[in-house]
């Protein structure tokens, strides 16, 4: 396979862990979107916006 193939199945396969993490404990994962946005997403599939990223710790 090629490198960026290899590297953009490891990188999805880590996102679809992470959300198994949360979903077995509860929490929620951050993610940046293609917009530009931090985001926190929760088990129940909601999606809250970081509206200003590093002022609040949670």
């Amino acid at each position: 396979m090629d490198r960026i193939q290899d590297l953009s199945k490891f990188i999805k396969l880590t996102g679809e862990r992470a959300k198994l993490d949360a979903k077995a404990n509860g929490t929620y994962i951050v993610y940046k979107t293609g917009k530009g946005e931090i985001v926190k997403e929760h088990t129940n599939g909601e999606i809250e916006v970081i509206a200003k990223p590093g002022t609040s710790h949670e």
